[in-house]
């Protein structure tokens, strides 16, 4: 009997063992799919940032620091050894501080309609990122600078329906080069307003505002209810006023013509859905303005010009996470035509774009050619976890299936080319890797800091020496389709960076850096 008792006893602890072993194999497990991508499957992984790949989180604190080398006014906590303040006197004409906000690119010109595309993108990429910004301890620099534009677009809009949409002319600032410090060429304004107005740029830094609200929602109550007041007059301004600046400010088209307004309609009124979940705003996308603009089922690529695939991606992330409004036919449109938006980018969807390099680029264009498969990428990182947060398996493309785990290896290859995986073996974001652009189109980091040249220092654009200062973080324009590249400070089409390509690049890899899931909502 004593015998029996005992190992009646030890059968009964031996079970006991087999059950609290299983449910910490199958706590492990869960705590595995919760916290970290799944490398093997298409199991979606929500949960909190895990550990930052270092090339990527390398990577993103370089392309955050051109947003300091782009910064005009009296700065603060300058660490560029060789930028100082500049810009001061903007705005003066018209009684306003314009002292802020960015330079365009190479140049010293402040376009609004591209830097309020660079707020809203930046602003996006904090918004579904910030968590990973922040595990990679560069979330307050994708702030600060978010918030050096954001507050010139508030100075630059004095009036419910006045918005100074230009500093500076490009024609005498490209009869200059200098730095920005010594500037001595006139710099007017150009402003709309009801007599002249300029839909798409009015519609577009609403959409700044608002999507910049929601990042200071939660840190500065005050600023950020600042911004969405502006948001809502901006937008009302835009849609009641309507006109194409390209049209009506003729002097714009040469350097960012616009193609139409009716997507930055649709791009700001979704994004002030977003940020007062106000139900009339989320009516005016899937209304006679979706019929009109969004041009469902016929996918184009993001930029600063064309906001339809952004605007498809955002709606989508309506219809993942608001069970209630996903059941709007309209809404349903715009998830459909940003799923062909991403069938065109899987290299082995039967609707994939043949607009590649062989190496797998995405290349549309001569000038600024790394504008669209940067974006592209960042659109396709996005999408892809709002399938994995949202736990949605697959994507049709025709007769193929493809999973979110497709979506992040596309926007991996990107990126990866984008730091060197590329037939040139150079890195086009500067300051990272070994080999990269040293004849950067730029007139700061071309010109040393302690020269004096006027408006006429063109030895330094000439100069055969490589640039004295590094524009740490410049996105160049990238290759050709033949993917070389000639690193020559006159050939701007390949050298020249912008702010609103760095906005894209910072996404990019912010959705990189460490795997997790998305927020559901932004407030």
């Amino acid at each position: 009997m004593g015998e029996e008792k005992k190992s009646g006893g030890c059968m009964g602890w031996f079970i006991v063992l087999i059950v609290v072993g299983a449910i910490a194999l199958a706590l492990g497990f869960t705590l595995r799919n919760k916290f970290h991508h799944n490398d093997d499957g298409d199991s979606p992984v929500p949960g909190p940032p895990g550990p930052v790949a270092q090339k990527y989180g390398d990577a993103l604190k370089i392309a955050l620091q051109f947003f300091d080398i782009q910064k005009s006014g009296k700065l603060v906590n300058n660490e560029i050894s060789w930028r100082g303040d500049s810009g001061l006197d903007d705005g003066k004409e018209a009684n306003l501080d314009l002292s802020k906000g960015m330079y365009d690119a190479g140049d010293h010109m402040k376009f609004g309609f591209p830097m309020a595309y660079t707020a809203t993108v930046l602003s996006w990429a904090i918004l579904e990122y910030g968590d990973q910004m922040n595990k990679a301890n560069q979330l307050d620099s994708a702030k600060d600078s978010l918030k050096w534009i954001t507050d010139y677009l508030i100075n630059a809009h004095p009036e419910p329906n006045v918005l100074y949409i230009q500093v500076g002319d490009p024609d005498i600032d490209h009869s200059c080069w200098d730095r920005p410090e010594g500037m001595t060429e006139k710099r007017p304004l150009i402003q709309i307003n009801t007599s002249t107005p300029g839909t798409e740029v009015a519609a577009e830094t609403a959409a700044a505002m608002a999507s910049a609200s929601l990042v200071f929602k939660s840190s500065d109550s005050t600023y950020s209810s600042s911004l969405l007041k502006h948001a809502k007059e901006l937008f009302t301004f835009a849609d009641k006023h309507r006109g194409s600046y390209s049209e009506n400010i003729p002097q714009v088209q040469k350097y960012y013509n616009s193609t139409g307004y009716g997507d930055e309609l649709l791009w700001a009124a979704s994004w002030l859905y977003h940020a007062t979940k106000d139900q009339t705003y989320l009516d005016y996308v899937v209304g006679s303005n979706g019929e009109t603009y969004a041009n469902w089922g016929s996918p184009t690529w993001f930029s600063w010009d064309d906001k339809r695939p952004g605007t498809q991606v955002l709606l989508s992330r309506v219809s993942f996470f608001d069970s209630k409004a996903a059941t709007d036919a309209s809404l349903k449109k715009y998830k459909k035509t940003a799923e062909a938006v991403m069938c065109g980018l899987l290299p082995k969807s039967p609707t994939a774009t043949s607009s590649r390099t062989r190496s797998g680029l995405i290349w549309i264009s001569d000038w600024n050619a790394l504008q669209h498969p940067v974006a592209s990428a960042f659109l396709a990182v996005v999408y892809s976890d709002y399938m994995l947060t949202s736990r949605a398996q697959k994507i049709q493309c025709d007769s193929a299936s493809f999973s979110a785990k497709d979506l992040r290896k596309f926007a991996l290859s990107q990126a990866n080319y984008v730091l060197g995986d590329n037939p040139m073996k150079m890195s086009y974001l500067v300051g990272y890797g070994d080999k990269y652009s040293q004849f950067v189109h730029h007139r700061g980091a071309s010109i040393p800091a302690d020269a004096t040249t006027g408006c006429k220092g063109w030895q330094w654009l000439e100069s055969d020496q490589p640039n004295p200062n590094v524009a740490m973080g410049a996105l160049v324009g990238g290759p050709f389709l033949n993917e070389s590249f000639v690193d020559d400070r006159n050939n701007s089409m390949q050298t020249e960076p912008s702010t609103y390509n760095s906005a894209a690049i910072v996404g990019l890899l912010s959705g990189l850096v460490t795997t997790s899931s998305v927020a559901t909502s932004f407030t």
